[in-house]
Order: structure tokens, then sequence, then C-alpha cells
């Protein structure tokens, strides 16, 4: 890993510092790994307001660009990670199989320790999903992460209306069965029942 620089190192550690302003950054002599097309050797990034506006082995830095020597360093994009349980929070409890009330977002710690090594191992954008082993869990949240986060707001990723961004925790088959459980199933079969029923119970209040 020592000879791997992700997204993070682009993005996170120099970045972020010049964000708004007008001063573009340039990284060279890296070898580059683009989401499409074979690995670009010796190029070049440039990057400017936080966003990449050129990459290519003949790619000049424009005037006043601040250079960051890239030699012996891969670049490549930021990881997305669709399942994961980062950020210390936790989620339904064991009252029940099946809670889509819970949000992860009321129990997620934006400045935990795990959201520093995911980011330094090359994630960038990750779903952070609220427990295990429930047929749902609760509400689950995309996340952006940042270096200077200090509460949750910081990482939240917002749609064009400025709602923050989630999907909903399922988990099927033998992951959610407690043989003598209770309420919660104890086959594969009663797994499906029971979430069955929920969808069954959603079309009838919508016909209502």
């Amino acid at each position: 890993m020592n000879k791997i620089l992700l997204c993070s190192f682009a993005f996170v550690l120099f970045v972020c510092p010049v964000l708004g302003q007008q001063q573009p950054v340039a990284f060279t002599n890296a070898r580059i790994i683009p989401i499409v097309g074979a690995p670009i050797e010796r190029g070049t990034i440039v990057v400017r307001n936080g966003k990449i506006v050129s990459v290519g082995a003949n790619v000049q830095a424009p005037s006043g660009a601040t250079i960051i020597d890239a030699a012996g360093k891969t670049i490549m994009p930021g990881l997305v990670d669709s399942h994961s349980h980062i950020g210390g929070g936790s989620g339904a409890d064991a009252s029940g199989p099946i809670q889509p009330d819970v949000r992860i977002l009321d129990g997620i710690n934006a400045r935990a320790a795990s959201t520093q090594r995911a980011q330094s191992g090359g994630i960038t954008t990750v779903n952070v999903m609220p427990g295990s082993g429930h047929l749902d869990s609760g509400q689950t949240l995309y996340l952006k992460l940042r270096d200077d986060a200090v509460k949750i707001d910081d990482l939240l990723i917002y749609d064009k209306d400025g709602k923050y961004m989630g999907g909903i925790k399922f988990a099927n088959g033998t992951n959610p069965i407690r043989a003598g459980g209770g309420a919660f199933p104890g086959t594969r079969a009663k797994s499906a029942a029971l979430v069955r029923a929920q969808f069954i119970k959603a079309q009838e209040y919508r016909d209502k």
C-alpha cells in the first residue's frame, strides 16, 4: 500500500484545502488508473475547485498551478463501499425482525476512527447500514468521507431538493433466522412470509 496512492491521496490530502480557490493543482509523473482505458504511465491529473478538469499522458499543468510530484505513486478512482457498518452506529434492537423506522442517522458517529480507516484505504463513498441479522434493520445513509467532518451533516450526500440520501437495509436468507427466537423467523420460508405480510399491509394502506 505504500506504493499505492488512492483517490484519498488526491482528494483528501490536497484537494480539500484548496476547495473554493481558483488556483489549480496538478499531480504529475503518477501512474494513473482511469475509470475507462489502460493505465497511464507518468501521467498528469489537473484539479480545479475540487473537480478533475484533465487527465492524460500529455497534459500540461496550467499556469499558476500547484505542482505535486507523484512519481512512484499510483492514483486511481476512489472506491465505493455499498455495504458498510462504519461509524459505530447501531440499528434495530431485539424487539422484532422488521423495524423500518430506525435510522442509522440517529446513531452514527461522524468522527469515529473507522471512517478514517476506510478513507485511508481509498474508500470515498459509503452506504452505511444499521445493524445486521434483521429482516429489516432500518434506514441507511449515503456518505462522502471527508477529513474535516465534525458532525454527520458534513458527510451526508444530498439530492437536488436538499434532502439527505439513503436506502433501507434488508437481510434475507439465513442471516435473520433465529431458532426459537420468538418474533424472529426460524426458517427461510417464515422470513419471506413476514416480509410479504408487510408489503400487503402497505398495499392496503395505499389503496385506502
